[in-house]
């Protein structure tokens, strides 16, 4: 038997199924849009949908466990959990569709601006460094230390701690673009850099931009909870996911399904976020989209 007979007859692996890849990601992307939108929507009807404002202080209704009356509760001083959860969604609301994108934003800019120039290239990476270096609780904790604790103080921590990571992927992906055949031919043609990012480095760019932005929202929920946990975050009377966990830290001995209200909320989001990066994932690797 020759070699060309024995290669012919050798086994051959079966093919990959991009189709079924596809199908099950548009079906993870379906469901975390579904996820994130009913929690987002039930925070942005909060005052349709809340039994009581969440300060209200109701009477008798000192530390009542879940019932039909009250389905989260009522914490030590008589409100309603369920209200103050439905209120406390908003401040997630607003750190993910608005801090985070300013945060790509600005350091999606950062990134790009720095590919021009080796020198700038080399002070603004040693600079993103510096951000890295630190763990974003610390760093939210530290900009607490200086500008005092607040919804303000999430915020500009969101920001601050996405730039670099925001500014690095886009950088990659620019440095990674501008070798395609594609842009080599544009610039040969005397296309200017200006359109040379608009009408190519952007758009091929877009996909692992989507991933990280969900990824990112969803580190956003967690960091929110941490500081306003801390007590660093959003302040009383003004509820937040993760003040509404620390208030029923110290009732749990006597009733845990005080807690479960804003650890549900907060496990839905970050589940939805991770099955929107998913979805992008898998839809930026096979060059299509999920949905």
């Amino acid at each position: 038997m020759t070699l060309t007979e024995q290669v012919t007859e050798a086994p051959v692996a079966p093919p990959e199924r991009p189709a079924k890849r596809r199908k099950s990601a548009r079906g993870k992307g379906v469901a975390g849009v579904l996820v994130v939108g009913l929690v987002f929507a039930a925070g942005l009807a909060a005052p349709l949908l809340a039994p009581h404002a969440p300060d209200a202080q109701l009477e008798g209704a000192n530390l009542v466990g879940p019932s039909a009356a009250h389905w989260f509760g009522t914490d030590a001083l008589n409100r309603d959990v369920l209200s103050r959860v439905l209120h406390g969604i908003r401040v997630d609301l607003l750190i993910s569709f608005v801090a985070v994108p300013l945060g790509a934003v600005l350091g999606g800019l950062v990134g790009a601006v720095s590919t021009a120039h080796r020198a700038l290239d080399v002070v603004v990476q040693r600079a993103l460094d510096v951000l890295l270096a630190f763990p974003h609780l610390i760093l939210a904790i530290g900009l607490t230390a200086v500008i005092g604790p607040g919804l303000r103080t999430i915020l500009i921590a969101v920001v601050l701690v996405e730039i670099p990571v925001f500014a690095r992927l886009i950088r990659a992906e620019v440095l990674r673009v501008r070798e395609l055949q594609f842009v080599v031919a544009a610039e040969a043609i005397g296309a200017s850099r200006g359109r040379i990012l608009r009408a190519h480095v952007v758009p091929n760019s877009v996909g692992p931009l989507i991933v990280q932005l969900a990824l990112s929202m969803s580190v956003a929920v967690f960091l929110e909870g941490a500081m306003s946990f801390l007590g660093l975050g959003v302040r009383p009377p003004e509820p937040s996911l993760g003040s509404i966990l620390n208030a029923a830290l110290n009732y749990l001995d006597a009733n845990p399904m005080f807690a479960v209200g804003p650890l549900l909320v907060i496990t839905l989001l970050v589940l939805g976020f991770q099955l929107i990066a998913q979805a992008a994932s898998t839809a930026t690797r096979t060059g299509e989209r999920t949905w």
